[in-house]
């Protein structure tokens, strides 16, 4: 993990789940971790363990609904660390149901966590990383961002966004200003969010923070665009 060592990496949606164990992984390996969520108590709590065991490691508070919030978050990561090497955008939401209950409050959210929220940590970082002609944009995606099953659909429609947003992102960037860009796609994962499927066959969040890390660790000159992570037992 060479490639890891130093770079400062700010990670989205870091207060738990793959975020929390992306964090602490990467901090193992040498990186200079910026984590952000909305609940300051856990950031707190998990930036005061990366650093009790000799990580390097600071937090904000932010939502990334807020384009304010995603600004303030990439002018702290310089001011604190003087660059952005890795953006992870990590935040999401999945109040899944099907389209007939009109959960129309859930569908706003998603959209404007699952996707927005990616778009402005995006903007937040690209004027840096396109100065300093290098940088990597990591986007969580999800299996279901390239199937669809039932009471998934608004949640796969912002999955399969992100996976957009990332290739036209490679498209734009990477030829001009070396900016890599990667999707991750995990299958089901034990972050706990979805307790009716607790029962199902799952991956650990560090089995995903592994795939993240090996990407942001493949030379500058190797861009890791695609991975697809989901548990061996997994049918779907």
């Amino acid at each position: 993990m060479e490639n890891l060592k130093s770079k400062v990496i700010i990670i989205t949606g870091a207060s738990s789940g793959i975020g929390e164990a992306t964090a602490k992984f990467l901090a193992q390996n040498g990186a200079k971790v910026v984590l952000a969520a909305r609940r300051e108590e856990l950031l707190k709590t998990i930036v005061n363990e990366i650093n009790k065991e000799g990580g390097k490691a600071v937090y904000m508070q932010a939502n990334v609904t807020s384009v304010e919030d995603m600004q303030k978050l990439a002018q702290f990561a310089v001011e604190q660390y003087g660059r952005i090497d890795v953006l992870i955008n990590s935040a999401g939401i999945m109040p899944n149901s099907p389209l007939n209950e009109l959960k129309i409050y859930d569908w706003d959210r998603m959209i404007d966590v699952n996707i927005k929220g990616v778009l402005y940590s995006i903007a937040s970082v690209l004027p840096t990383m396109r100065n300093q002609q290098s940088g990597h944009i990591i986007n969580i995606s999800s299996l279901m961002g390239h199937k669809v099953i039932p009471s998934t659909t608004v949640y796969s429609a912002t999955k399969f966004a992100v996976r957009a947003i990332t290739e036209g992102l490679r498209q734009e960037e990477s030829p001009t200003s070396h900016i890599r860009s990667t999707n991750i796609s995990p299958g089901m994962t034990a972050t706990g969010v979805l307790d009716e499927y607790q029962d199902y066959p799952s991956i650990s969040p560090y089995s995903v923070a592994r795939a993240i890390a090996f990407a942001i660790n493949e030379p500058d000159d190797a861009g890791v665009n695609e991975i697809i992570i989901r548990p061996t037992l997994q049918s779907i």
